[in-house]
């Protein structure tokens, strides 16, 4: 778990609070006639945790810049995970969580830098311009050959959205959408869910971004795509003046598979030395409950999508 700089001083007191306390039962040990002490008391080694925190302390934090912190996101950033288009502002929840991890690394919303970085730019081999990249990135383990990743800070669900009147808008089942035309963007795990858990009869359409699929589906050359549920939630609840689908709606959630749950983690360069503070800090976030109270703040409610089988 990440500590914040008055946490590290507490930390430090404690350890000097305790060198003091040896030093003093030094002194009030019994002594022979040479006047030497008659036992010897070792001297205290710092904590693990003190070291964890010292090497996650600002000044020794490994950045791309001294003193700020670089994140990368694609442009254009998303609802619900940014608003307006700008991740400086605070808003969403991808860019409050950023703020959230800076604040536990010892940064000011001040010195948290962004910089534009393309989804599949991000997933490359490859050294990178940031210190750390957000972009509903999940975690996998061919992923994890060229890049490193952070602990997860959002648990996924995958959804199918389509519009009204598509062929694929009476569907409730998986055997239904498995006679529709898909589409999602290229090299995510939406696309993969596809693949693996609808396996359609017509091979699925790649577009390069996932407003390059919405634009398909609006225009009728696929029938449905595949989303993170927040996503699809967003892109059914308004139209597309405000960046969402006209009479769009979800279908239902894809049923997780068996193994550990898809989460999302923030992306770094493959072997950082930044990757375990930042690990750190995401969670703290999660067991002090941040994490969970950011998500009920910016990410829209489950309720109404049901898990197709």
């Amino acid at each position: 778990m990440s500590r914040s700089p008055l946490a590290a001083r507490r930390t430090v007191l404690a350890v000097v609070g305790g060198l003091a306390a040896v030093a003093a039962l030094a002194a009030c040990a019994p002594q022979d006639s040479t006047g030497d002490a008659a036992a010897t008391t070792p001297a205290a080694t710092p904590s693990a945790a003190t070291s964890s925190a010292d090497a996650c302390a600002k000044d020794a934090l490994a950045l791309k810049t001294a003193g700020t912190l670089t994140v990368g996101t694609d442009k254009p950033a998303f609802e619900p995970w940014f608003s307006d288009d700008d991740p400086t502002n605070g808003k969403g929840y991808e860019s409050a969580v950023t703020y959230a991890v800076a604040t536990k690394l010892g940064f000011s919303n001040a010195e948290v830098k962004w910089t534009v970085a393309s989804f599949n730019s991000v997933i490359a081999p490859g050294p990178k311009t940031f210190d750390f990249a957000v972009n509903q990135f999940s975690i996998t383990d061919e992923r994890k050959k060229n890049i490193d990743f952070s602990a997860g800070y959002y648990d996924v669900a995958q959804a199918v959205v389509t519009v009204k009147g598509s062929k694929a808008a009476g569907a409730k089942t998986l055997a239904d959408l498995a006679k529709v035309k898909f589409g999602a963007q290229v090299g995510t795990t939406s696309f993969k869910a596809i693949e693996d858990v609808i396996k359609p009869a017509t091979k699925a359409a790649v577009f390069n971004t996932n407003d390059d699929a919405k634009l398909a589906l609006s225009n009728g050359t696929i029938d449905a795509i595949v989303v993170d549920l927040p996503t699809a939630l967003f892109l059914a609840a308004v139209g597309t003046k405000d960046g969402g689908l006209d009479d769009g709606a979800v279908l239902g959630q894809l049923p997780s598979g068996t193994g550990t749950p898809e989460q999302f983690g923030l992306v770094l360069d493959k072997g950082s030395a930044l990757t375990p503070c930042v690990s750190q800090a995401v969670d703290a976030l999660r067991a002090d409950g941040t994490l969970k109270k950011l998500e009920e703040q910016w990410l829209t409610s489950t309720a109404g999508a049901p898990v197709l089988s």
